[in-house]
């Protein structure tokens, strides 16, 4: 019967955002109880179990799983030692178990102080304990940075085809079926990669409407064929500054380099010649307040993408908030931000009860200034919710609502993912009641926001994740890179790895 390893290791970083996440920013399981809980999820660990658990001749080996809490600032060194000691200290059980194979799910935009590229480095090391021999497959979020140790130690990567993200559990599924595959079946991976010196962000990557998609149909067509291990679109994550970001194609096919590399080729000149596309147009602060005073009817969402705390932002940025407050205007606002000590000012005043307080700047103070405001406490909770998408638990730690006036903000404690609605559902508040709503992600999926608006303004706000990718300050990755560089060449090389 073979044995089957499970590690999970996920995690997405923000080079931009001053506050490190810190090694109690992590869930971490173990043993077999960690798979129990996991099976019937739709994440991807969810996904592969459902494959193995329908297999009569597979023994499933747990080994360690280590979740971020949210997305957030580059992992401290010391967080890093120790926690790269505890996932090497369950690689390191399986070193005389006789392991036949091995599922590693991975985000891949993970970044620490002393290590820039944490994925890799494990991947590394569980080929050195696991050995040279026993097929290792590995899953990917499509804003993962795709390395060369990744690659050298992996079988074959597996990664997400649709941005917003909806298929993680399909994801999982497909990874756990060709590791399956190269457990029984002849099956010699080659996998090819081309790197396009591109980092995008905006609407023509939605992967059901925009011209990214484009790329991701043809991926799905070379894996569908009969040829076909894996295949897809990796964009990078364009905040995490690390020497190896960068976009790439990349195509796992059984045996076949030539083809393999025609289509990797293919599939990387067809983002390069959309690349101007695939910048989100974004509207000036000023005009996008002016925009919001003078609308009269529905409801304005005003995306700020720079403070997306899913993609690794602080989430304290009070920049639209304080604009709108500024500028006098008198429609019902609805806002995140995430300000602990305002939090625990509004919890000792009570519900019902005012309190005089500063909003915001308390964690990237060298983009926002704190907002005086006196505000009513209307809601005090945990700050544990329940996901909108994926029905997961999330916890953005002790919760208020305030009102400001006529805003309404609802404060956590610490960042949280915010690429769905439940947040603010969760404390009482539907966007779609209110005249101007702040989203902090770049994308959500377009029920939740986007189709209802009657208006629908990208913001060129400050912050870590900003789609302006020009003003956050890169010095680590490979230049020249579109667009922070002019007059960008590429010219496609591909890049072969075969065990």
């Amino acid at each position: 019967m073979p044995q089957i390893a499970m590690f999970e290791l996920m995690q997405e970083i923000s080079s931009f955002n001053p506050a490190e996440t810190q090694y109690h920013d992590f869930v971490i399981k173990l043993g077999e109880s960690w798979l129990e809980e996991s099976r019937g999820g739709i994440n991807e660990i969810g996904g592969a179990l459902g494959i193995f658990d329908a297999q009569d001749d597979v023994e499933l080996i747990p080994t360690i799983s280590a979740k971020a809490i949210t997305s957030g600032g580059t992992f401290s060194a010391a967080s890093w030692d120790r926690l790269s000691v505890e996932l090497i200290a369950e690689l390191e059980t399986l070193r005389d178990r006789g392991i036949d194979g091995a599922y590693f799910c991975m985000h891949g935009a993970m970044a620490a102080v002393n290590e820039l590229d944490p994925e890799g480095a494990i991947l590394s090391k569980a080929r050195e304990i696991l050995g040279e021999d026993i097929p290792i497959v590995t899953s990917m979020d499509l804003h993962g940075i795709m390395t060369q140790r990744m690659l050298e130690h992996s079988d074959a990567i597996v990664v997400y085809h649709t941005y917003p993200h909806i298929d993680q559990l399909q994801t999982g599924e497909r990874a756990a079926r060709l590791l399956l595959r190269l457990l029984r079946e002849d099956i010699k991976p080659v996998t090819v990669r081309v790197k396009v010196p591109a980092l995008v962000r905006g609407d023509e990557l939605i992967t059901d409407s925009g011209i990214y998609g484009e790329c991701i149909r043809l991926a799905q067509k070379i894996e569908q064929s009969d040829e076909g291990l894996s295949a897809g679109m990796f964009i990078g994550n364009p905040f995490t500054d690390v020497p190896e970001l960068c976009t790439n194609s990349l195509v796992v096919l059984d045996g076949n380099q030539e083809l393999a590399e025609q289509y990797a080729n293919e599939m990387a000149e067809l983002f390069w010649v959309h690349r101007e596309r695939m910048q989100v147009p974004l509207t000036s602060l000023d005009d996008a307040v002016q925009q919001t005073m003078s609308h009269r009817e529905g409801t304005v969402v005003l995306v700020d993408a720079a403070d997306a705390t899913s993609s690794g932002a602080s989430g304290d940025s009070n920049a639209i908030l304080a604009a709108l407050m500024q500028s006098g205007y008198q429609g019902r606002l609805l806002a995140p931000i995430v300000d602990e000590a305002a939090v625990k000012q509004a919890r000792d005043a009570g519900v019902g009860n005012e309190v005089k307080l500063e909003l915001g700047g308390t964690i990237d103070p060298a983009r926002y200034q704190p907002l005086k405001v006196t505000a009513k406490v209307r809601m005090i909770s945990d700050g544990d919710f329940r996901s909108e998408t994926f029905k997961l638990l999330w916890h953005a730690g002790p919760t208020v609502v305030l009102e400001v006036g006529a805003f309404t903000v609802v404060v956590s404690s610490r960042a949280c993912h915010l690429f769905d609605r439940s947040f603010f559902r969760a404390h009482g508040q539907e966007p779609d009641r209110f005249d101007a709503v702040v989203m902090k992600s770049p994308h959500c999926e377009p029920h939740m926001y986007k189709d209802w608006a009657s208006l629908y303004l990208d913001v060129d706000a400050p912050g870590a994740t900003s789609a302006n990718l020009k003003s956050l300050g890169h010095t680590v990755c490979a230049r020249p890179m579109f667009p922070l560089d002019e007059d960008v060449v590429f010219e496609a090389r591909c890049e072969v790895y075969q065990r």
